[in-house]
Order: structure tokens, then sequence, then C-alpha cells
């Protein structure tokens, strides 16, 4: 097995460190009992680290790839890559080979539980890179199919794919298949009965023989799937007004909803605790002939939503600390629930101890542990964990430290005369010509004073620049639901509530 050393510069720029000497800090952090290990070094210089198509990085991958290494180590992070994305899917390369990752100049090693800790919390912010690369291909799917495009995916029930032009364009359009959309058209006017439902639907299709024609066997999961899809409908304006009310976005003016083509519902619907939020999803006509009446297919519409508001239960896991909050008199999880209705019409969620409404030998906390407001406290704590977490290099800024703390310095002297400057033109003792003297000199102070600011803003970012690859604070500001449930499982052990209504944090780091 070997310990390999990987450097890398992209440019030669003034003051930046070489690969000999980046090299050099690798094998000081050599253990005593590694040193008879076989030292292996790659090196790409001249290389951006905006991707892996690097020769040094590409032999160390291979080498890893046949288990021939047992650590790596680079003078820093972004050595390895500047793309958090790469950056993951690299490190989850290394652990399923079993080679351990170290940085010289950060406290980053993955064979420590702290390395480890950063490296769980690497992969959920990494999400926000791969959701980045998904809408760019998501942008360049939508405006094809604003074109009225096929645009793949499961070929619908009923339909073939003829070849045709679009915008002088080959593609492909939908053609309704003659004997499976007699099938379609039955099941849509059945279901819009009264008292049929989809249940009733399947056990009259069982009894009547009418199977699908490709073969395979029907369900309410798939009967539903097919009510639902506008691509069978002849879409007029009451289908227009029809998503047009959902909040869809609608792709065509209403002027071309003339009842002979179906459409295309495209996008993902985002799920509220009462009902969906349609708002990202988009609606397009497309160019095969619809086959289902309007009238007909908005009755089936309207039972389905019916069944969805029957069926749909509020959930109680509402909250990004499920499972995390204890009540420290019983010791019982305290779960989310819905309070009443206040008079400005807002409904708060509190946290309940299950200890209480549950087994009945707790009384909870004396008041109610508002969950919008425990959340937000927690939100605050570990925004301050990670930014503890994003400072693990102390010495590099220490230079630049001294020099901003000068430059306010200089800035507080500015403003002392940029005062004094303009009390002595208030008092009117100028004449015109040392007044406009006295402006050239203000416009001066003021100019050097945001030269100043900016000299601070330059620092600031050196200082930073080496960290841009875990910067947890700025990815955590953006997090959305699912991203702060994740850290806050992989950070948080426990929280725990007082009789009192005190809160204690036992973390996991």
């Amino acid at each position: 097995m070997a310990i390999i050393l990987y450097a890398r510069k992209s440019v030669e720029r003034e003051n930046s460190i070489s690969c000999e000497t980046q090299l050099e800090h690798c094998k000081s952090v050599i253990k005593p009992d590694e040193r008879n290990e076989k030292i292996i070094t790659f090196i790409d210089n001249g290389f951006s680290g905006g991707n892996v198509n690097r020769a040094g990085f590409q032999k160390m991958m291979r080498l890893i790839r046949k288990d021939k290494v047992s650590k790596v180590i680079v003078y820093k992070l972004d050595r390895i890559s500047r793309s958090l994305l790469d950056f993951v899917n690299i490190l989850q390369e290394f652990k399923a080979h079993k080679v351990e990752f170290v940085s010289s100049q950060e406290s980053f090693d993955t064979s420590s539980p702290y390395g480890e800790l950063i490296v769980k919390i690497l992969m959920v912010f990494a999400e926000f890179e791969r959701t980045s690369a998904i809408n760019r291909v998501t942008q360049a799917y939508a405006h094809r199919s604003e074109m009225g495009f096929y645009m793949g995916g499961r070929q619908p029930y009923g339909f073939e794919l003829v070849p045709t032009v679009i915008h002088n364009i080959k593609t492909k359009k939908l053609n309704p298949i003659p004997s499976e959309i007699d099938q379609i058209r039955y099941i849509f006017e059945v279901y819009a009965k009264e008292n049929v439902s989809l249940r009733r639907l399947l056990n009259i299709l069982v009894t009547e023989n009418k199977k699908p024609l490709n073969g395979s066997d029907w369900s309410t999961a798939k009967i539903s799937t097919l009510l639902k899809n506008p691509i069978y409908v002849k879409a007029d304006s009451d289908i227009y007004d029809y998503y047009d009310r959902h909040g869809v976005q609608m792709v065509n003016d209403i002027s071309m909803f003339t009842g002979e083509y179906g459409a295309r519902l495209y996008g993902r619907t985002k799920h509220k605790p009462d009902n969906l939020d349609w708002s990202d999803m988009k609606l397009v006509l497309l160019t095969h002939t619809g086959i289902v009446d309007s009238d007909i297919w908005l009755k089936c519409q309207r039972k389905l939503e019916k069944n969805k508001r029957i069926t749909n239960s509020y959930s109680n896991q509402t909250s990004w600390l499920a499972g995390k909050i204890i009540c420290e008199k019983c010791g019982h999880t305290m779960t989310t629930i819905k309070g009443k209705i206040n008079k400005e019409g807002k409904m708060r969620r509190y946290f309940n101890c299950t200890g209480k409404s549950h087994k009945k030998i707790c009384t909870g906390p004396e008041l109610s542990i508002y969950a919008e407001d425990l959340e937000d406290m927690i939100y605050d704590c570990i925004s301050e964990k990670l930014s503890e977490l994003k400072g693990t290099n102390s010495t590099k800024t220490k230079g630049n430290t001294v020099e901003i703390n000068d430059l306010k310095l200089k800035i507080k002297a500015i403003e002392k005369s940029e005062k004094q400057l303009m009390d002595t033109i208030l008092t009117g003792a100028f004449n015109s010509d040392l007044l406009i003297l006295a402006n050239q000199k203000a416009t001066q102070l003021k100019k050097d004073r945001l030269d100043l600011y900016e000299r601070i803003k330059e620092l600031k970012s050196k200082g930073t620049e080496a960290d841009n690859i875990i910067n947890f604070g700025d990815l955590w500001k953006n997090a959305d639901y699912n991203r702060k449930k994740a850290v806050a499982m992989i950070m948080i052990h426990k929280i725990i509530i007082s009789e009192n209504n005190s809160v204690k944090i036992i973390w996991n780091i």
C-alpha cells in the first residue's frame, strides 16, 4: 500500500505556493509509523480545479481503484477540486476503497471522527450543486416542451409515436391508437358517473374483461394516473381556467385552447400541509388531437380531488427538528401538532410531549413551545457551529487581520476629518473660493475612505478563498427543509426541553 502526495497549481501568480512547496508541507504530516510506507507523488501544474480532467489526478485515481493506496495527502482541500459536487464524489470513492484523506493546512482527516462529520455535512450540501445541474437540464427541457415537442418519458397508453416536423426540426408526435382510445373514453365516461369509485371502476373493467391491450393489467394507481393526465383531454377554455386557478403557468395563450389538441403538464408539485402547490408546473398544448371532452375530464378531476381531501391526513412530522426534541421531565419525545387559529387567521405549530398526550404520565413544559420559535433558535445555533467548522486554518489570515485593523483605524480618522470639515462648512465660515476648496477636500476624503473599504474587502476575500469548498455558512442560509433536517440529524444528538421551558442542546460534535 502506498501514500500519495498530490499537488496542483492552476496558473502562475505572485505569492502563490509552488507544487514543490505543497509537497514539502504534505510530507510534514506523514506520521512516524508511516515513514517506511511507499510514497508516490502526483503533480498537476497548470490545471484548474474546476474539473477532474487532470493527468496526475487521473493516474492517482487509477491506483486508488486498484486498492493500492492507503492515504492521500494534499496541501489544502481545494487542491483536489474547487467543485463541491466533485469533491464529495471523490471523498465517497476514497471511502469505498478505504483510502484516508488528509489536508496538511486544515484540520481535515477522514480517519478522525471530526473529519468524518465534515464529510457527512458536505454530502448534504453537495445536493445544492446537483440541483443546479438538474435545473440547467430542466430549463433546456422546458424550452423544447414549450415549443410543442414530445419530450419522451413513458409513452402514454393509447398513443403511438410517429415522425413529424415542428419549427423545421425533425421530432415525433403522439398519434391516437383507435382500439386503445375507445377503452380510454370508456374509463373516463364510467368514472365521471356518480357513486363510481376507483375501486368500483377497476372491478367493472375486470368483470367486463377490459384489460389493457398492451398485455398488462389495470390497477387503481394506473387508472388514477390515466385520469389525471391532460394529454387525453380536448383542451378548451375550461381546461385553461382549471389549470390557471390551480396556479399552473400557462405557456399558450387562451385563444389557442380551441378544444382540438391535447396538453402536456410538466414540472413538480410542492407538497404543503393541506394541499399541493402547482406554481412550478407548466401546461403546454401539444400537436395531437384530444380524445376526451373537457366536461367529462373535469368531472373526473373534481372526484379525484375530493377523494384526496378525504384521505389526506395531516402529518405531525412538520418540523425539521422532529425526533430530536426530548421532554426532560419524562424523557419522551415531543412531536409537532397544530394549534388553534389566532386572531390574525394563522395557525401555529407547537411541540407537544408524548408522555403527556399519549402516556398520560407527564404534564410537559409550563408554557407552549412554538415550533417556529424553537426552529429559529436552533437554526442560529447551527449557523454558529458551522462557522466554527469552517475556520480550519487559524494562521492563514493573521497577517491580513493586522492590515485590516490598520485600515479600519485610517477610515475612522478620515470619518473624523469629514465630520470636522462638514461642521466648519455648515457654520458658513468659508467664502466662495474656500468653499470650493472645502468641497474638493470632502470629495477626496470620501474617495480615500471608499478605497480603504475596497482594500479591506479584498483582504477578507483572500483570507476566505481557500475555504470556499466547505463554506457551510452560505450553504446553510439557503438550505431547504430536507437539508436542514439532514444537517440537524448529523450535528445534534438531542434537544432537551425542561419543565420551565429552558432549552439544552446536546451536540454530536
